[in-house]
């Protein structure tokens, strides 16, 4: 992942010009009641062809938000543990501990945690369409292929035979039979 550069204002305000906008206010009105420039209002519009990218409706909660972002981020400059941090939030420890590892900011080297930085990065990460895993890894998609042909070959070039399977009725076989059946 690149280098977040400054990071901008955040998806939260193109949210609020966007419900400006559905009001009737202009472009550069509605950036200005959401904080934002008449410029970066327009480019928001500019950019999208004139309609939203993504639901006006506030997040679900599934997610963490900025306000959240922003007190881990001074939770762990207090130097207190995942799992208090997590215990003050009222999220798994895991949850947390993901945030952390996922998206610190690795500028100075370190991996310090800031929480406009992982703002950036969540979104960054949360871009739709994405492109598939198959279409842009040449070595997958060689891989899969060839498993799906039924060309699976052992370490040293060899064919590896699967397992006799017999089916009988409903009884099917044990679970590491049907997966070489499967194949």
């Amino acid at each position: 992942m690149r280098s977040p550069g400054r990071p901008g204002l955040g998806r939260e305000f193109e949210r609020r010009f966007w419900i400006e906008v559905a009001k009737g206010l202009s472009t550069d009105d509605a950036a200005v009641a959401c904080g934002a420039s008449a410029a970066v209002g327009a480019r928001w519009f500019r950019q999208s062809g004139g309609m939203p990218l993504f639901g006006l409706a506030p997040t679900s909660g599934r997610y963490l938000s900025f306000a959240e972002r922003e007190e881990i981020a001074v939770w762990r400059a207090q130097e207190l543990g995942v799992r208090e941090i997590a215990r003050r939030l009222k999220r798994s420890p895991s949850t947390i501990s993901r945030e952390l590892r996922r998206n610190a900011a690795t500028r100075s080297g370190a991996l310090t945690y800031r929480a406009s930085t992982a703002q950036w990065k969540a979104e960054v990460a949360a871009r739709r369409p994405k492109v598939c895993k198959l279409v842009e890894n040449e070595r997958l998609r060689a891989y899969v292929q060839e498993r799906l042909a039924g060309e699976v070959k052992a370490p040293g070039g060899g064919e590896v035979v699967g397992p006799e399977v017999v089916w009988g009725g409903r009884q099917r076989g044990r679970r590491q039979d049907r997966r070489w059946a499967n194949a």
